[in-house]
């Protein structure tokens, strides 16, 4: 198992002769980039909803959202040691509808029994993300047995978690990807020497922390959408429905992203993927 991590690498030099991007892979760098820099997932819950769903979770109580809040970090942290421990053990890959249609039946519970049961659904809701996230890295060609893979998959969590009221320079890709890669590194560094998950450690409750602050604006605009009364069981599942192809679509943009580096480099790619974003 090799000790160097995705963000160690930002520190090697980049091949002087590096190819110019393909017609093929610019085209998937653009569909990646659309995934990352344009989320739908409020629009789509607005539409479930029948209202514009920040205005509702504004509307939720301040108990509600710290509990929302601890939910999704218990979701994280279960989805954490489930990747590092189980994740390159998977006999074969899985499907994305089947992914989604375990999240839907657990959407239904949460939506027919409550906010309770909303928050008691979430930890199971975001191990199946994991799973279908982690098909998505596989795919796109990514070592489901290091450490660093496992730990961006986790990574998707924080990149889907964009707020309407982000300012773009807070969420876009690169800028959070780079508020999370000191941890990421450290936290991969940690577990490569120590071989396992140490409950507790700090450098894990920093990389936990870091993604199930951005996650939970997501689950927020979740729990808002699936604790409309109109919406109830069947609306449950369509808002998870939503909510797991929101994050595979961003799981998509990011290990499309993270392909493209191995193979042109880093640099490379942040400049088309900025010019791309009209940010070059």
């Amino acid at each position: 198992m090799t000790s160097l991590t995705q963000d160690s690498a930002d520190e090697l030099p980049l091949p002087v002769d590096a190819p110019a991007m393909s017609p093929d892979d610019l085209a998937a760098l653009t569909r990646a980039m659309n995934a990352l820099e344009h989320p739908g997932l409020a629009a789509r819950l607005a539409n479930l909803a029948g209202k514009p769903i920040e205005m509702v979770r504004h509307a939720l109580p301040a108990s509600a959202v710290e509990a929302v809040s601890n939910a999704a970090s218990k979701g994280i942290t279960l989805a954490l040691n489930t990747a590092l421990r189980t994740i390159e053990h998977a006999p074969r890959p899985g499907s994305p509808l089947l992914h989604k249609a375990a999240a839907v039946a657990s959407g239904a519970v949460g939506g027919a029994f409550g906010l309770p049961a909303l928050l008691l659904e979430l930890p199971v809701s975001t191990v199946i993300m994991l799973r279908s996230i982690a098909e998505i890295a596989r795919a796109e060609g990514e070592d489901l047995s290091e450490p660093e893979t496992a730990l961006a998959c986790i990574q998707v969590f924080a990149l889907g978690g964009y707020s309407e009221a982000d300012d773009a320079a807070d969420h876009g890709y690169f800028a959070v990807r780079g508020v999370l890669a000191r941890t990421v590194s450290e936290a991969a560094r940690f577990i490569t020497e120590r071989g396992v998950v140490v409950e507790g450690s700090p450098v894990l409750v920093r990389f936990i922390a870091h993604v199930a602050s951005r996650f939970g604006v997501v689950v927020t605009q979740k729990i808002a959408a699936q604790a409309v009364p109109v919406v109830g069981a069947l609306g449950g599942a369509a808002v998870n429905y939503a909510f797991i192809e929101h994050f595979q679509e961003t799981a998509r943009g990011h290990f499309t992203v993270r392909r493209l580096e191995r193979r042109y480099g880093k640099e490379l790619v942040r400049s088309e993927y900025e010019r791309l974003a009209g940010r070059g």
